[in-house]
């Protein structure tokens, strides 16, 4: 059962990115103009997604994936053109309907379902892999592993997501975010220690079945996001 925390936390991540923020959010999605603060958000996330999609197999012909918080679709466009079917989740209606359009302006024949909801009540079946990037690190770490548990038992083989590492830079955003006035506000990202997250997943009994691999951290500009790799034994 979802704690109200986490309940709370998602109602403002749905209102922000589906009313607040989708123009933006389109735009940082896109090749369009964008300031200097959010092209380097962009080009971070461009690393980051690259680097998740490589922590796959090159061909994921025969494989099923799900996107968990896909956003504008871009992760899950890029991965079913490497052979993968695809089932994407995002909060916010808005953004889920401008996935589904460039979907069809890209290619109509790529197997994506764009979904919206939320991933820890959905039940969506079993698939080979699952990717969440960015889409937990605006939680509490008691919550996002909540959340990566969910997710587990629907997985097979391997799970990549992002967390926000916890660093003074980050830590001094998220105070000077709580300034702002609340209708100002995007939601606050939580940061978190990777040995803090990992403490977390071994007392949620993840490690039983699952072992931690590759870990690194994307930091370009103002876009800082930390990815780790769990495999299933």
């Amino acid at each position: 059962m979802a704690s109200a925390s986490y309940q709370t936390r998602r109602d403002e991540i749905e209102t922000y990115f589906d009313r607040t923020a989708a123009d933006a959010w389109a735009a940082l999605t896109s090749d369009a103009p964008v300031s200097r603060i959010r092209r380097t958000v962009r080009r971070g996330r461009d690393a980051m997604r690259e680097m998740l999609i490589s922590w796959l197999p090159e061909d994921l012909t025969g494989s099923t994936l799900i996107d968990a918080g896909c956003g504008t679709g871009t992760l899950a466009i890029e991965a079913a053109q490497r052979g993968a079917e695809v089932v994407a989740v995002d909060l916010s209606p808005t953004l889920v309907k401008l996935a589904r359009e460039r979907l069809r302006d890209i290619n109509q024949t790529l197997d994506v379902t764009f979904l919206v909801g939320d991933m820890r009540e959905m039940d969506l079946g079993s698939f080979d892999y699952a990717v969440a990037m960015d889409s937990l690190i605006h939680y509490d770490v008691s919550d996002g592993v909540r959340t990566l548990e969910a997710i587990a038992e629907q997985i097979h083989k391997k799970m990549v997501f992002t967390f926000a590492p916890k660093t003074p830079l980050l830590t001094l955003m998220h105070a000077a975010g709580k300034l702002f006035p609340r209708a100002d506000r995007a939601p606050s990202i939580e940061p978190v220690s990777p040995s803090r997250l990992l403490r977390h997943v071994h007392e949620a009994d993840l490690t039983q079945d699952w072992v931690a691999g590759r870990s690194h951290r994307i930091d370009v500009g103002f876009y800082k996001s930390h990815a780790l790799e769990l495999t299933r034994r």
